[in-house]
């Protein structure tokens, strides 16, 4: 594919560092982006929806870094991974003595992301149970650790949530007052399929960032995978884009890279279905190298812990 050189500007799902690094010719991103800038220069809750790996973390991340709190902590909670007994302890911190094993006070989240951006991931799986606690806080920007005296929250608030999470407000899975605190911004992340124009630009970015990775410079792809990736439906999104681009990487010793359509036999797997099995190739590739599998998924360890847990992976 050589339209798609390293002369490209970096794309959505690769790390960023603000948002003018990232690849937006479409229409429908350079409308969403323009928005998200104002939105990042503000200290109101921003939303972020999008199926997964649409580059809603890449996003969130961005928008820190190019808000007033860029020099500031970056510190995420994954509602979905935190069980409902132990929210408040990990979120508000505790002090010593607060409870039965509380041998030793702990800041919690709330402090370690004080100056900075608190990222909430995955709202909408956040129990009913502790959804008040959140709406108190956000309103407020005042919480009480266990055991201990009330504070300021000297943060801003992000979360990132599925497309569905209007839906689950409207069957009452998620409250609606919490819903319309958090949505004072909110900007939906198109799927790949809808931006398909910036597919090229995408692949050369990603690209770009494996050769500088793996110092195997001057990658491109094969004119048959361009075209089948133009018309190909990619339900997995970037996160997609990229595995397949990987995948290829692996099993090509030359410049020239031709991935492989995916196989799309019967119905399609769900999207959980396509990250527990990504999770579990990667996991696989590096042998169990928790380091290295973070690495190559874009993720922290504790966000791979995490969705191995999730997962119930090994």
């Amino acid at each position: 594919m050589g339209g798609c050189g390293g002369r490209h500007r970096r794309a959505l799902y690769v790390t960023t560092t603000a948002l003018d690094s990232w690849v937006h010719p479409s229409a429908i991103l350079r409308r969403l982006l323009r928005g998200v800038e104002r939105a990042a220069a503000s200290q109101a809750p921003i939303l972020i929806l999008g199926d997964a790996g649409t580059g809603r973390s890449s996003l969130v991340r961005a928008i820190h870094l190019s808000s007033p709190r860029r020099n500031g902590p970056l510190v995420e909670l994954d509602t979905a991974g935190t069980p409902t007994s132990l929210f408040e302890s990990d979120l508000f911190g505790y002090e010593s003595g607060a409870f039965t094993g509380a041998d030793e006070a702990s800041s919690g989240r709330m402090a370690r992301a004080d100056g900075g951006t608190l990222v909430l991931d995955h709202v909408e799986e956040l129990p009913l149970a502790v959804q008040p606690k959140l709406l108190r806080l956000i309103a407020e920007h005042r919480y009480t650790p266990l055991g201990g005296e009330e504070r300021r929250a000297d943060v801003r608030f992000i979360a990132t949530a599925f497309e569905d999470l209007p839906e689950r407000v409207r069957k009452g899975t998620f409250r609606q007052d919490l819903f319309y605190r958090l949505e004072v911004l909110a900007f939906r992340l198109p799927r790949l399929r809808d931006r398909i124009e910036d597919l090229p630009a995408l692949v050369a970015s990603i690209l770009v960032d494996f050769g500088e990775r793996f110092e195997r410079p001057g990658l491109e792809i094969s004119s048959e995978a361009e075209a089948w990736m133009m018309r190909y439906s990619w339900p997995g999104n970037i996160r997609q884009l990229r595995n397949v681009l990987e995948r290829a990487l692996v099993l090509t010793e030359g410049r020239i890279l031709d991935p492989q359509a995916p196989r799309e036999e019967g119905p399609p797997e769900s999207l959980a279905e396509l990250e527990k099995g990504h999770l579990m190739r990667t996991l696989a590739y590096t042998r169990g190298n928790q380091s290295r599998a973070a690495e190559i998924l874009g993720i922290s360890r504790k966000a791979l812990w995490e969705k191995r847990r999730r997962f119930g992976l090994p």
